[in-house]
This record gives C-alpha cells, structure tokens and sequence, in this order.
C-alpha cells in the first residue's frame, strides 16, 4: 500500500469547493464555502433542521488473513479566521506585541497590497496505528484528538520598515475521535469499519454557521490500505460477495478503490461520489478546487478577469493568487496542451492515443 499513489486524488477532495470561479471572496458563490464532508459540532447539527451532521462513517469489505495489516488516516481541513488590524494610536510604536495592540478594520493599504479578513484552512491528517485484521476483530481502535485554539500574529511592515499593523489569524478548538473496527465474515472475507465524529462542546451561544465552522471538520475522508490482502470493489463486487457488499453501511462518505489499476490495496472514502480509480488528468497541472471543471474553460475565463478583479484574487487567499500567477504564466503551448485529448478505453482503463 501506499498513500502517496492516491494524494494528488485526495488532494483534489480536500479543496474541492475551496475556492470557486471567478475565486473572488465578494462572488456569491465563495460566500458559503466548504458543503462537501462537513462535520459540525453535534449540538449544532441537534439544533438545525437541516442535513448537517457530526459523524460520518465508511464500511468497507475486504479479503484477507488474520495477519493483514491495515493502515487508516483521516483527514480535514481545519480553518482559521484571518483577521486584519492597524496600529491602535495608543500603542507604543514600533512595538507590536499582541493582537491587543491592533484596531481590527475591514481592510489594510500597506505599500502596493491591500490585506482583507478571510477564512483560510490548513491540512490536518489523524492517523491510526496500523494493526493486524486479528487484532481489530478483537479490539477497536479509538484515537481522540484536540486541535486548541490558538492566535498566530504577522506583523505587516511599511516600506521604510516602520510597523503599521497585522494580520491575527485565529484557530478555534476543534475535537473529535476516529474509530476503527473489524469483523470476520466467514472465509477470506473481513468487514473495516472508520468512524469520524465532531466531539466539540459548542457553546449554546455559537449559532452562526461560519463561527460554527472554525470548530468544524471540513472535507473531511478516510484512506484506507492494507498490506496482505485486497478490497473488495462497492460498486462491483464478485457474485459470490454482493450479500456481504449490501451489508457495509455508509453514512455521508462513499469508499472506492484507489491508486494502480492493478492493485487493490488502496481505498478513498469520499463525501464526493466517484467511481472506482478515479484520476487526475495528466494534463491537468493546475488545482481549480473544482475537479468537474474543464481546465481549458477555467484558465480561459481566469486570463479575461479584469485588473480590479485579478487584484481582488491576489490580496484574497494565497492558494488563490497561486493558482492566478501559474495561469498568468502559461505560453500558447501550455494552453494548447489542454486543448483535449483523444483516449480508449480498456480493461487496463483509459490510455492517450
């Protein structure tokens, strides 16, 4: 098993919604982020009507031996409220040293760039000891976790060096507890079960949905590999183990097999449907945070942005002005590259001609 075969697919689960054409914070569709594997404190999800949830769970089949090894990571985004601040008058210059220090504004001219608050995320990955399938069938596997909050300040310079303000941005605890599980189902064949839940105590007072968020798993999925023993496909199954498929029940997530084709060692539990191998383009290079875009059409539609818009992109985010710069940086043969690509298909899956 290796994880490393499936990171650039699970990558692209990880961001997918992160940031959406024409990735401006001011577009309507960036002001509700993050709708994929979103799991919310339980007493915030009690108190909607809605469909968000606190926990998601994958159930898997697999053949094997007592003496399988199996290898389980989690994984999220947590996020951070970036806050923008200016030197407050009463303030001893040029100290800056706490975020007491700072009167928080809707935006900041320093030099040539303009800083604005925003949401950002950082990637968090909650591994589980690897253990045997023996081992599992007589004993869960439960890790806890607690990300505390935390405020990690910038200091923002003018071009003389002088200190004009900050940026603070701002963690908010996020807990929760992976469990795993196993049984024998007779034969070769094992049942692995991985829950995820959302365990913050939320305050009766945090109600509104991006304050909730900062207490959040975001994206969140599963990868799952073994190491003795093969997966069995979800979506198609041997005859003899359909029963046994139709009695793996997930919740919020769906598992396919993932990384070489001519393997089945490795397992993506998605909260995005996708089938069984899926992959990145190859001649995709550039992640627009929406793997069902074109990326023709995208890097297009990005080059006819105006300059006002561009700006507002660059003092956004910093894996959008990344994404803006590497398309800015594209010649004619690195656009006609993504032009398209003719492809059979085969048992082996798909092949460029």
């Amino acid at each position: 098993m290796d994880f490393g075969a499936v990171e650039k697919i699970a990558n692209a689960v990880l961001y997918e919604g992160y940031m959406l054409y024409p990735y401006r914070p001011s577009a309507v569709k960036n002001r509700q982020r993050f709708n994929f594997g979103v799991l919310y404190p339980r007493r915030y999800c009690e108190a909607q009507t809605g469909t968000d949830t606190w926990q998601m769970q994958t159930e898997v089949l697999l053949q094997g031996r007592p003496d399988t090894s199996i290898e389980i990571q989690a994984r999220f985004l947590q996020l951070l409220l970036r806050r923008v601040g200016k030197l407050g008058s009463e303030s001893p210059k040029p100290a800056l040293r706490s975020a007491e220090d700072l009167d928080f504004v809707d935006s900041l001219q320093v030099d040539d760039k303009l800083f604005q608050p925003w949401q950002e995320a950082v990637e968090r990955i909650v591994p589980l000891d690897g253990t045997s399938l023996d081992e599992l069938c007589n004993r869960r596997i439960e890790q806890t976790f607690v990300l505390p909050s935390e405020d990690r300040l910038e200091v923002l310079h003018g071009p003389g060096g002088e200190v004009l303000g900050g940026l603070v941005r701002s963690f908010r605890e996020v807990c929760g507890v992976v469990r795993a599980y196993a049984e024998h189902r007779g034969g070769s064949a094992y049942k692995v079960g991985v829950r995820i839940e959302n365990a913050n105590a939320l305050r009766e007072s945090e109600t509104d949905r991006d304050a909730v968020l900062l207490h959040s798993l975001v994206s969140t999925h599963t990868l799952l590999g073994i190491d003795g023993g093969s997966f069995v496909s979800l979506l198609d199954p041997p005859e003899e183990l359909e029963e046994l498929v139709k009695d793996c029940k997930n919740v919020g997530t769906w598992p396919v097999l993932a990384g070489e084709r001519s393997k089945r060692d490795t397992l993506l539990s998605s909260p995005i449907l996708l089938y069984d191998y899926p992959e990145i383009a190859p001649e995709s290079t550039t992640d627009f945070f929406d793997g069902t875009e074109i990326d023709e059409l995208l890097s297009l539609r990005i080059l006819t942005l105006t300059d006002e818009e561009k700006r507002e992109i660059r003092r956004s985010d910093p894996r959008a002005r990344d994404l803006l710069e590497r398309i800015e940086a594209l010649g004619p043969e690195d656009l006609m590259k993504l032009h398209g690509a003719m492809r059979e298909v085969s048992s082996e899956g798909a092949k460029p001609r």
